[in-house]
């Protein structure tokens, strides 16, 4: 995200500091998707994924007198969605409600259907390879997975992802590097076939 979405965020952020529902619909409507695709990455699970993106925008409009822009907004949006992220998958490990439909859940599936003539048994390949690498990124530890997340499907740079984690630079690079060293060993047997 360049320099001038970061300014409008910031002067969307300081309208909605005075109460500004139009100002807030309208960082709503720029940054739901992006907030809903990582919770949903994170958590397994469309329908807790929607409530913890709601909540995120909750928290972002209670925060909103207190905001100060020290980092870019998406920084500071994406912390609120880590710290709740990181709270709810606590909360379930707690309960250990696992279950094997929540885990199958193929909801999130992002395949890209790169060769629109592809045969269809070669879709159905892709679509089952999606959700073995969705699978896999889903088993990561909570750091590692949201690490992926970010810089993979939302492009941020590693700066960025170092103050949403609270992770110096060199330590995102770490998290990043033994994540992709995890995919790696548990993805072959499905590559090779």
């Amino acid at each position: 995200m360049g320099d001038d979405a970061n300014e409008e965020d910031l002067a969307l952020m300081a309208r909605v500091a005075r109460g500004d529902e139009e100002a807030f619909a309208r960082l709503v409507e720029k940054h739901q998707h992006a907030v809903l695709g990582t919770v949903a990455k994170m958590t397994n699970q469309s329908s807790e994924s929607e409530d913890i993106a709601q909540q995120v925008f909750i928290r972002l409009w209670k925060s909103a007198k207190r905001y100060q822009p020290t980092a870019k907004f998406t920084t500071y949006l994406f912390t609120i969605t880590r710290n709740l992220v990181f709270n709810a998958t606590r909360k379930k490990s707690r309960r250990k409600e696992h279950s094997l439909d929540e885990q199958e859940d193929d909801w999130h599936k992002t395949v890209e259907d790169q060769n629109h003539s592809a045969r269809p048994d070669q879709s159905l390949v892709d679509a089952e390879l999606q959700q073995v690498v969705d699978q896999a990124i889903a088993s990561l530890p909570e750091k590692q997975r949201l690490a992926v997340i970010l810089r993979r499907y939302e492009g941020m740079p590693y700066e960025e992802i170092s103050a949403i984690l609270d992770l110096s630079v060199s330590a995102v690079k770490s998290q990043l590097f033994r994540a992709r060293t995890t995919l790696r060993e548990a993805l072959p047997p499905y590559l090779k076939e």
